[in-house]
């Protein structure tokens, strides 16, 4: 029976501080450790002692399994907890952690090793009775070992990476023509993420949902489930919207699926949390996709609906004691849903954001759990996964608590990186949504071409409007000189002052004038105001305009100011007086979306090329990006070379006008 008192967490951001707080609450001394990246991360302070890594890049920090042992080493951590992620699922660091005599805490370095490969574990699977979709196992990984067995295996078909999830190295084929290209991207994205591209091919289900199973098991041998969980709503084959319990599962069809995901965890002699995963079709035939041998990133809805810790129960299988509940203890109650809120712009195919936290709130909502590594004033850098928090609603029904979620987003002030906030709150009003009739291509079905919704007018007024009197109040403060002057003084009386706010394309130009203390006469357009100043606390300024109480949370960012008013966000940016003239004679180009890391360039200098053509593959947020010739041209220059680290928009490709 293992015996610690002190906790190294080796993860980084929402994962960590969720661990961390678990550990705290059960009277565990806590250890983060971080990289020079995160010297400053809330889940550093959040630990009783931390140690650096390394520096940023996660093979040098978070994934150098010596660095971390030597912390535990250093810091006298008995134990070790991997959250998810980076080492979580890594066989050879749970051996590692036992021959340096600390206790990993997880399942066994075996259990691992069954569940890692997808190939190996269906064919564990088959022998245990648990439904396996037809594929290929990639025991030759050849391309023509590949095209033969997908010709047995019709098409469309998946492209998955042997070692690994998170959509890392997958591809959807649906023509044989199409397979080779998508062999050659898969093992290069399934080495990057996992150091293994070994591939394998399986059935594409055509409109299926995505259901999994949380399952515990203890070091007695005792494994039980605590029910399914839904992650059918994803992008690029990641989730982002998850819940429990599936409206797509009746009593029977629930029983089935229970029943075969405990097989597959006393298959393995399963112990620690885990998941096993399975892909359901229309009809109800469902189909063992993978086992994921640590906690899962949505495992807060099933702690919401059970009333369990499952880090909690994690610690205690750790310890070597027996499981606290019997399967006929787990119960649950209501309905819970978790959106994740990712750093990406969903406008431009949820391509990565990158920047600086102005702000950070979520409205009081009765329900509301928010899981978050962030905080105002951080720095979301292109060294790791996007995800900002985990934003966690529970109901009486899924009604309620969809309404929940979607108030709680919707209120949300999350400033200074464009995030898919916005589109989460549209998904959780869309009728396909409200009605459960839910795919995998739910949103390419529904949100093919997605924008954000065009602004009210009055929204623009009113933010224009707001940012404004902050401006005033803030000068006020600020004031040493008269300070008793009022705000908004002129020597005439017939000049207001006036201020010019651009909101997009259009520029909003604010009159005003003090009429008293905090209060203004305010002119946009056509419409004369009065304002009140009601209170600002450096991110909120609750104003009255002509006897509505409005609130607006603001946040001051570097490049202007985010404004979220009702359920609208907007960004705002000072018009200077004199501003600088425009550049002229600019030629077109391929420019870095985000900041990220040359992968691959395809085109010299002199070569034409055609519209959609690959110029240059970059690689941020562990995720691959090709950038294509916007249209028909000659190369005039190549500005980047493999292994160069670029800025967000920095010119890649020169391209002479279009031909």
């Amino acid at each position: 029976m293992a015996n610690f008192d002190t906790v190294l967490v080796a993860n980084r951001g929402e994962i960590a501080r969720r661990v961390l707080r678990t550990c705290r609450a059960m009277g565990f001394r806590t250890v983060a450790v971080y990289s020079e990246a995160d010297r400053d991360a809330p889940h550093v302070r959040d630990a009783d002692e931390a140690v650096l890594l390394g520096p940023a890049p996660s093979a040098e920090s978070y994934l150098a399994i010596p660095r971390i042992l030597e912390a535990a080493r250093r810091t006298g951590a008995g134990a070790i907890h991997p959250g998810y992620g980076f080492l979580a699922e890594n066989a050879d660091f749970a051996e590692a952690c036992a021959d340096a005599g600390v206790t990993f805490i997880g399942p066994t370095a075996a259990a691992i090793r069954a569940m890692g490969s997808k190939i190996a574990s269906k064919v564990l699977m088959r022998e245990h009775g648990v439904p396996v979709i037809p594929g290929f196992d990639g025991g030759d990984q050849s391309d023509a070992a590949f095209l033969a067995a997908a010709s047995d295996i019709g098409y469309p078909l998946l492209v998955k990476a042997s070692a690994g999830g998170g959509g890392k190295g997958m591809r959807i084929v649906r023509v044989a023509e199409e397979l080779p290209a998508a062999l050659a991207a898969g093992r290069r994205e399934a080495k990057s993420a996992f150091g293994d591209g070994a591939l394998l091919l399986e059935r594409y289900i055509d409109k299926p949902r995505h259901i999994e199973v949380q399952i515990l098991g203890d070091t007695q041998g005792t494994v039980i489930h605590c029910f399914e969980r839904e992650c059918t709503i994803q992008r690029r084959h990641q989730k982002i919207l998850e819940e429990t319990p599936s409206v797509a599962l009746d009593d029977a069809l629930r029983a089935d699926i229970l029943a075969a995901a405990v097989r597959a965890g006393e298959a393995i002699g399963y112990r620690s949390a885990g998941t096993v995963e399975f892909v359901m079709g229309q009809g109800g035939d469902f189909y063992f996709l993978e086992m994921n041998t640590r906690l899962q990133v949505e495992h807060p809805v099933t702690e919401l609906v059970t009333g369990l810790d499952l880090v909690r129960l994690q610690l205690e299988v750790a310890l070597g004691h027996p499981l606290p509940i019997a399967q006929e203890d787990v119960t649950r109650r209501g309905h819970a849903i978790e959106a994740r809120l990712y750093a990406e712009d969903p406008a431009a195919d949820f391509l990565p954001q990158t920047g600086t936290l102005s702000g950070w709130r979520f409205p009081d909502v009765a329900g509301l759990r928010v899981d978050s590594g962030v905080e105002p004033g951080g720095v979301v850098s292109i060294h790791y996964d996007p995800l900002l928090a985990k934003v966690i609603a529970w109901g009486e029904s899924r009604e309620e608590a969809t309404r929940r979620l979607a108030l709680a987003l919707s209120g949300a002030a999350v400033f200074g990186v464009r995030t898919n906030r916005a589109f989460l709150v549209d998904v959780l009003r869309h009728p396909a949504w409200v009605a459960g009739e839910l795919t995998t291509h739910f949103i390419a079905d529904h949100f093919g071409r997605w924008a954000p919704p065009p602004p009210a007018d009055e929204d623009v007024r009113d933010a224009a409007v707001a940012v404004t009197l902050v401006e005033v109040v803030g000068r006020a403060a600020e004031r040493t000189l008269l300070p008793a002057l009022p705000l908004g003084f002129r020597t005439s009386r017939y000049r207001d002052e006036h201020v010019q706010w651009r909101v997009g394309d259009v520029v909003r130009d604010v009159f005003y004038r003090a009429t008293g203390p905090g209060r203004f006469r305010v002119t946009v357009g056509d419409a004369a105001l009065d304002a009140c100043v009601v209170s600002w606390d450096g991110a909120e300024l609750r104003f009255e305009l002509d006897g509505r109480l409005r609130r607006a949370r603001i946040g001051l960012g570097e490049h202007g100011v985010d404004v979220l008013i009702g359920r609208t966000d907007l960004h705002l940016a000072r018009v200077p007086r004199f501003p600088e003239a425009e550049h002229e004679g600019e030629q077109g180009g391929c420019r870095a979306p985000m900041t990220g890391k040359v992968l691959q360039v395809h085109v010299a200098a002199g070569d034409r090329v055609s519209a959609g053509q690959p110029l240059v593959v970059l690689e941020a947020m562990k995720m691959e990006h090709t950038l294509e010739a916007p249209y028909d041209a000659e190369v005039v220059e190549v500005l980047a070379e493999v292994g160069d680290v670029v800025d967000a928009d920095a010119e890649l490709v020169t391209l002479s006008d279009p031909s």
